[in-house]
C-alpha cells in the first residue's frame, strides 16, 4: 500500500478528513494535515496526538520509514484540493493557480461559487468589474482559502 492511500485509511478511521500530505525533499519528514468538518470549532492539539500516536504506530507495523512527523490543522488558509471542498467552502474567498492560462491568466482570486461536472465556479471583483468566470477542476494547479477578517 502507497503512503498516500495508507494515511487516507488510518485517518479516515479515526473519523477525521485528510486534506493534504507534504513530504520534505528526501522524504525523512512526513507532514499531514487533517480536518473534522462536522466537529464544531475544528481540529484541537488533542486530535492531533491522536491522529500522530496512531500513525506512528501503523508506520512501524508497515515498516514505513521516516524521522519525524508532523500533524496539524490545515489553518484558515488550506488547501482546497477535492471537488467537494469546492463545493464545501462555496461562498468563500479562494485564490487559484492554474496549470494552463485561462484568458491569458494563471492566477485567480474571486468568491467561490461552487463546482458542477469537473467546472469551479468563481465571482471575481476587481478594479469596479464584477464577473463569473468558470475553469476546469483538472487545469487547477493549486488553490487556497483567503481568509477574511472583518
Amino acid at each position: 500500500m502507497d503512503l498516500n492511500s495508507l494515511l487516507e485509511t488510518t485517518v479516515s478511521g479515526l473519523g477525521f478528513e485528510l486534506v493534504d500530505v507534504e513530504l520534505s525533499p528526501r522524504g525523512r519528514t512526513i507532514r499531514i494535515f487533517i480536518d473534522a468538518p462536522e466537529k464544531a470549532g475544528g481540529i484541537d492539539v488533542d486530535d492531533c496526538a491522536t491522529v500522530s500516536n496512531h500513525l506512528t504506530r501503523v508506520f512501524e507495523v508497515e515498516n514505513v520509514d521516516y524521522d519525524r512527523l508532523e500533524v496539524s490543522s490545515p489553518g484558515m488558509d488550506r488547501v482546497v484540493k477535492k471537488e467537494s471542498d469546492f463545493v464545501r467552502f462555496a461562498g468563500q474567498m479562494i485564490q487559484i493557480k492554474l496549470r494552463i492560462p485561462h484568458n491569458n491568466r494563471r492566477n485567480f482570486q474571486g468568491r467561490l461559487l461552487g463546482c458542477e461536472e469537473g467546472q469551479v465556479s468563481l465571482h471575481l471583483s476587481a478594479d469596479g468589474k464584477e464577473e463569473n468566470v468558470t475553469l476546469a477542476f483538472n487545469n487547477i494547479e493549486k488553490a487556497r482559502l483567503v481568509p477574511q477578517f472583518d
